[in-house]
């Protein structure tokens, strides 16, 4: 049947998971960082999810879609209500990891860190080693889930990490008076799959636009089992 339905851009999509929050009928999901719509059944056509999208990544469209069904979406919520609720990245997994046996000349690996402090609410607007920088702006979790961290992202760049979701603030403001107010040269972002991390990301592609220069940019993503998913 041709219905009107939601259509999700994801060149526009942040990944904050707002609008998957907002679904109740569970019709979006996060895949791969990106929001998704799952299934068109369980879509209602009614479109809580367009006011909470910040970049308007969501939009209607009429086209060929099977209808809306209540009892699917019913069926579904009630799966996913037991044993978790919340956010989709608080859910408590295990990954089985195969024992690492080290040899007798392993070497540790040195810390990239090239200054101090790291988080982006106690880091200065203004140091001289932001002069010509390239800056890496992290997620809290990524250091840890990713086992090369050090190697293959701190290394010869200024480091800063948070946590939009613990932190609770809106980093922006201050990222934009970092790009603006001294010589970055190149800004990478590193965040995990997660919803949450989207407001990571949010914050530094409006840093960028607002701080009134034309920096190179570019966004990693690390997955929740510590892989390095594709651009």
């Amino acid at each position: 049947m041709i219905r009107k339905i939601i259509e999700i851009d994801k060149e526009k999509c942040n990944g904050c998971g707002l609008c998957a929050h907002a679904c109740h009928e569970g019709a979006i999901g996060m895949v791969d960082g990106k929001a998704t719509l799952l299934r068109d059944d369980y879509c209602d056509g009614l479109g809580n999810c367009l006011p909470v999208c910040p970049t308007g990544a969501i939009s209607f469209v009429e086209r060929e879609a099977a209808a809306y069904d209540e009892a699917a979406v019913q069926a579904n919520m009630q799966a996913k209500s037991q044993p978790h609720t919340g956010c989709p990245g608080s859910m408590a997994r295990s990954m089985e990891r195969a024992p690492v046996n080290q040899p007798a000349s392993f070497i540790p690996m040195p810390s990239q860190l090239r200054q101090w402090p790291v988080q982006i609410k106690l880091v200065p607007v203004n140091a001289p080693y932001f002069d010509g920088a390239n800056l890496l702006i992290a997620a809290d979790c990524t250091a840890y889930a990713y086992a090369n961290f050090h190697q293959d992202f701190i290394r010869g760049k200024v480091t800063l990490v948070g946590c939009p979701k613990l932190d609770d603030v809106d980093y922006s403001e201050k990222l934009t008076e970092i790009l603006r107010q001294n010589n970055i040269k190149s800004v990478t972002v590193v965040r995990m799959e997660v919803p949450c991390c989207g407001g990571l990301e949010y914050a530094v592609r409006t840093a960028l636009q607002n701080c009134g220069k034309l920096l190179p940019w570019q966004v990693k993503t690390i997955s929740i089992k510590g892989e390095l998913l594709d651009d």
